[in-house]
């Protein structure tokens, strides 16, 4: 029996993933499809990479492959003892065979009775497939505004996809779709439209489209995950003797308790104001901040004099503490 490697067919090591060996196969067997291809040898490509896919997509098959060990293409070599007990008892070719005359795809067609392939017959004949092969996926970035994420909203998406004519030329064909865009959705994620993909050959399944999620910046409201950040700014002295403001939320205004002595940097939480998602709504965080104004009046300016004068707090006291510690002073 002649030894194939089929990793070297598909371009990729033993290593791989299940994904990558996927990938790879799509890329392929589009290069190589006999429909679609100028390629030279484009069928016995295609057939190659269609029987190295058919093995290693397989968990069993792969794993059965890779015991067999590694020779050098085209090198003769003889399965263990093993796949002999298999076949004869009652696996493909099962009474009077002879791996010598056997194709490498005859014996991994017969791992399963020949269940798991197409069109495979015993005796060192070649493999004969109508391969199924899978529409391409793609993937589109849809740029939305906070509120739209919020509400959730319906997209319409022109794009356009590459498609083979009947002669294999790539063109780009003009699509349109429409997108529902479910509320809570966050910046990042990734939603799937099954069947919108590339057009599939020979019947196999379109590929998927992919929408990643991208919001635009907002003018109040700073996104994380499905919580949203507000910067709340608090005059002087309704961080110190409390108040009760309006903040701005993504459903409307809400009002707020500030307790006196609020201080600059707090966090306050308005529990489910952010994205909603069912058991996973977000929060709303009002980050305070004490404002100061640019420029005051007389009277505003006698006042904050007074009251220089009559508090005895002193912002700074710690910087003395921590000056004592430093330079050894009891």
């Amino acid at each position: 029996m002649k030894y194939k490697d089929y990793y070297a067919a598909l371009g990729v090591d033993k290593t791989a993933s299940a994904d990558n060996i996927k990938k790879a196969y799509r890329k392929l067997a589009r290069k190589y499809h006999p429909d679609v291809s100028k390629e030279k040898n484009a069928k016995e490509k295609f057939q190659e990479v269609s029987e190295a896919y058919e093995t290693l997509k397989d968990p069993e098959k792969k794993a059965a492959y890779d015991q067999l060990g590694t020779y050098q293409p085209g090198q003769d070599f003889r399965p263990p003892p093993d796949w002999e007990q298999h076949f004869n008892s009652g696996g493909a070719n099962a009474g009077g065979f002879s791996f010598d005359e056997m194709d490498l795809a005859d014996l991994f067609a017969g791992l399963r009775g020949g269940a798991g392939t197409r069109g495979f017959r015993g005796g060192g004949g070649r493999a004969r497939r109508d391969v199924q092969i899978p529409g391409e996926d793609f993937e589109v970035t849809a740029t939305i505004s906070l509120e739209q994420a919020f509400q959730g909203t319906m997209l319409e998406l022109n794009l356009q996809f590459p498609e083979y004519d009947n002669e294999g030329r790539v063109k780009r064909v003009p699509r349109v779709f429409k997108a529902r865009i479910p509320p809570g959705v966050t910046d990042g994620e990734r939603l799937r439209l099954a069947g919108k993909g590339g057009k599939a050959i020979n019947g196999g399944r379109d590929g998927d489209l992919y929408i990643n999620i991208k919001l635009l910046p907002h003018r109040l409201f700073r996104v994380s995950g499905r919580d949203l950040y507000l910067d709340l700014p608090l005059a002087v002295w309704e961080a110190v003797l409390g108040t009760s403001v309006e903040i701005p939320t993504l459903s409307g205004t809400v009002r707020l308790k500030i307790r006196p002595g609020t201080q600059a940097g707090q966090h306050l939480r308005l529990a489910k104001r952010g994205l909603p998602k069912p058991g996973q709504e977000g929060d709303l965080y009002a980050i305070v901040q004490i404002a100061v104004p640019a420029s005051v009046s007389d009277k505003e300016k006698e006042l904050y004099t007074q009251l220089s004068t009559a508090s005895t707090w002193n912002p700074r006291a710690h910087f003395d503490t921590e000056t004592r510690s430093e330079t050894g002073t009891h």
